[in-house]
């Protein structure tokens, strides 16, 4: 079953977009990443154009960030104060992304900018999760054990204006969680990810932050680099189309509960290292088609806004009459739809618990 998107005016199947959402959502659950390094390439595998996927998959990733952290915000695992930090660097690099995303959509080459960056990004994520994976598959089966040495301090740490962070009990540079957001925020703008990638092992690596922590406040930052994204997307391309953001949004939340239950009874070592060789296959599907594939024009049939039904029509005015409004209303459905999930699925948790507890 196919629906015509009406912004980048390209029509998908319902059923693809849902379960492709929904798997990368349970790989997602699983390994406690965004799936936006996932989920864009798909969307431009099934024939929405780079811009768009990016921008609209930055919005999916809002909505998504929202429900995992009221969840964590109820559990009071977030430091705000460390968050507010990289969000002040992540504003800066997003800022600084969509800059050199319009200077390259300006000069006709964002398509292949984003099919590069995520070459790049895939081999070098998958190459170091497939060394990783096998690593830990070779030391189980020779059953060794080896401590790790978590805060190795870098010349980052030397920087000056330190402060404390009393929720991780950490005396650092502010310098420190502002530089990490600054990359956080560019490579969000020109991917639409969430860069929890880069963000959950500078956490953990360079910055120190107690492991439980980590979840809550790298979806907290993820929240405020995504509205960012999400507005200028909408307000300088008009490229955020609402209904392709409704499907994303449904599978996705879906595949991460499944992908949370699955994560807790199944060791995932060896998933790791699948996943790792997804990415590069992912990868190296990019490099086939932006180098090798043989990319035909295609005509475009020119749809009629008389043949749109009422939800699209009003969709397409939106964007393009009042692109401010359109930004503001794309921000806000997907933080509804975000607390709307959490909210569902703490009721959905609380009533299991209670029949259990009947049962028992």
């Amino acid at each position: 079953m196919d629906v015509f998107l009406p912004i980048a005016e390209v029509s998908v199947n319902i059923v693809a977009i849902f379960s492709l959402s929904a798997v990368v959502g349970i790989l997602s659950g699983l390994f406690g990443v965004g799936g936006g390094f996932l989920m864009t390439p798909f969307l431009i595998f099934l024939g929405v154009p780079p811009t768009y996927a990016v921008a609209n998959e930055a919005n999916n990733i809002l909505a998504t960030s929202v429900s995992g952290s009221t969840t964590h915000y109820l559990k009071d695992t977030l430091d705000y104060k460390m968050g507010l930090m990289i969000v002040i660097g992540g504003a800066i690099g997003t800022l600084i992304g969509i800059w050199t995303f319009t200077y390259f959509k300006g000069i006709g080459k964002i398509d292949i900018v984003i099919s590069l960056a995520y070459m790049y990004i895939l081999a070098i994520i998958g190459t170091a999760m497939l060394v990783e994976g096998l690593g830990e598959i070779d030391k189980a089966r020779k059953k060794i054990i080896t401590k790790k040495k978590l805060h190795v301090h870098y010349w980052i740490h030397g920087l000056p204006l330190r402060m404390r962070f009393p929720k991780s009990k950490l005396y650092e540079s502010a310098f420190t969680p502002i530089i990490i957001g600054l990359f956080v925020g560019f490579i969000a703008a020109i991917m639409g990810i969430g860069g929890a990638f880069i963000l959950v092992p500078a956490m953990i690596y360079i910055i120190g932050m107690p492991t439980r922590l980590i979840p809550g406040t790298s979806l907290f930052v993820t929240i405020f680099v995504s509205v960012i994204v999400t507005f200028l997307h909408a307000f300088n391309y008009g490229s955020i189309d609402l209904i392709l953001v409704f499907m994303l949004v449904t599978g996705s939340i879906i595949g991460v509960q499944v992908g949370q239950k699955l994560g807790e009874s199944v060791d995932s070592t060896g998933l790791k290292t699948l996943l790792a060789l997804l990415l590069l296959i992912v990868g190296i599907a990019i490099a086939y088609d932006t180098f090798f594939a043989d990319h035909t024009t295609q005509e475009i049939a020119k749809i009629d806004t008389n043949d749109l039904n009422k939800l699209s029509m009003f969709i397409k005015k939106l964007s393009v009459e009042v692109p401010t409004l359109y930004g503001l209303f794309s921000i806000v459905f997907a933080v509804s739809l975000g607390v709307a999930a959490a909210f569902i699925r703490r009721f959905f948790s609380n009533l299991r618990k209670k029949y259990f507890k009947k049962a028992a």
